[in-house]
């Protein structure tokens, strides 16, 4: 069993920052990946930014020079730190966890920019 666990969201104004966070527990030996995709309604999910285990990152061309991903491999955690917040990031975030062949999912944590 594998639970996957974000926090962080909540309204901002465009400009603004918010910082993401999300642990992995349970049943883990090593994760291969962690990231966040987003969601909005009618739209299908995309990734925002991902990093593997030795610290590759990759971004969403949209959230480059705004967005930065880290990670702690020995607390199973990751972060994304969203700076310069537009609209358009207004989303449900979720994150994930990429553990043998398979993704596992947090519950997602919304994030609102608006005036």
């Amino acid at each position: 069993q594998v639970q996957v666990v974000e926090s962080g969201g909540g309204l901002v104004r465009p400009g603004g920052s918010l910082r993401l966070s999300c642990a992995a527990s349970g049943s883990i030996f090593s994760i291969n990946a962690m990231g966040w995709f987003r969601q909005t309604p009618g739209k299908e999910r995309e990734l925002v930014a991902s990093i593997t285990g030795g610290g590759s990152t990759n971004y969403a061309n949209s959230v480059k020079g705004r967005f930065t991903i880290s990670r702690d491999s020995a607390k199973n955690m990751v972060w994304l730190e969203m700076n310069s917040l537009k609209p358009e990031d207004t989303a449900v975030y979720y994150c994930y966890a990429y553990i043998g062949l398979k993704n596992y999912w947090g519950q997602g944590t919304q994030v609102t920019v608006s005036s």
